[in-house]
């Protein structure tokens, strides 16, 4: 039997502060419905992995297009407020890259809907970007 290599890698405290200033960031687009800028922090094509309507497992992939037109309809023009609290658990598979675990509170229209999610991310030129989501929900938009 072949023996894997060990990867239980060890997040930095700068690993963890800087993903959670990603999220920071990504966040206050988000609140802001700046769709473009959170287009920015991600890398395409995008993937996503959902479920549909009928309980069936779906993916795809997004290219920035998609993501904007999509994001736009599902978060609306603005107006109202949207806010966010959410408890992540990071994942670090290597200095490069995490699977951040979430759950969130998303506050619009004094309505709140709590979302649990994923997402994974890569850093290059020691930045981070979105690279993958998951969550149910999504697979009839995909």
């Amino acid at each position: 039997m072949t023996k894997l290599p060990d990867t239980g890698y060890v997040p930095t405290t700068e690993d963890r502060a800087s993903l959670a200033a990603w999220f920071e960031e990504y966040d206050a687009c988000s609140a802001r419905r700046d769709i473009g800028r959170m287009a920015d922090m991600a890398v395409f094509p995008l993937n996503l992995v959902s479920d549909d309507a009928a309980g069936d497992g779906r993916s795809a992939q997004w290219d920035r297009e998609r993501f904007v037109t999509t994001m736009t309809q599902v978060m609306g023009g603005g107006g109202e407020d949207i806010s966010f609290e959410s408890t992540r658990t990071p994942v670090f598979v290597s200095p490069s890259m995490a699977v951040v675990f979430s759950d969130s509170a998303m506050t619009a229209e004094g309505r709140t809907r709590h979302l649990r999610y994923a997402d994974v991310l890569i850093r290059r030129n020691g930045r981070w970007a979105f690279q993958t989501m998951l969550q149910s929900g999504w697979g009839d938009n995909l």
